[in-house]
């Protein structure tokens, strides 16, 4: 991609991932206490304190789905992160799909081997 277009993309994704911050912020607040809210969910052994902490992950719940700008933002900084790979040269790979057929890994190892 021309240098051009990776600075113009740059400066777009950075500018929305700014912008977005706030947002950015409050969903990782929001994430944080939805874990609590589980975490302690499952620890607790009383009734009250099952509803408790079910009550605290909701809470966090609704404040994640009010945060869903914040999506953009990540998608931004993504970009922003894969713009600078590209700018460095080196290889974006986003899903690295590795094969779990047993003879194939089979066949990889014995040519490991075999050299």
């Amino acid at each position: 991609m021309n240098k051009f277009w990776l600075i113009t993309l740059g400066i777009i994704a950075g500018i929305v991932a700014l912008s977005n911050i706030g947002s950015i912020f409050g969903l990782a607040v929001s994430l944080l206490i939805i874990y609590a809210g589980v975490h302690y969910y499952l620890r607790s052994l009383s009734t009250l304190a099952k509803v408790w902490w079910a009550s605290v992950a909701v809470v966090g719940g609704i404040s994640a789905i009010s945060n869903v700008p914040a999506l953009i933002g990540v998608a931004a900084l993504a970009a922003l992160w894969i713009i600078y790979r590209k700018w460095n040269g080196q290889n974006v790979s986003v899903v690295a799909v590795k094969e779990s057929d047993p003879f194939t890994n089979f066949e990889q190892q014995w040519n490991k081997l075999s050299k």
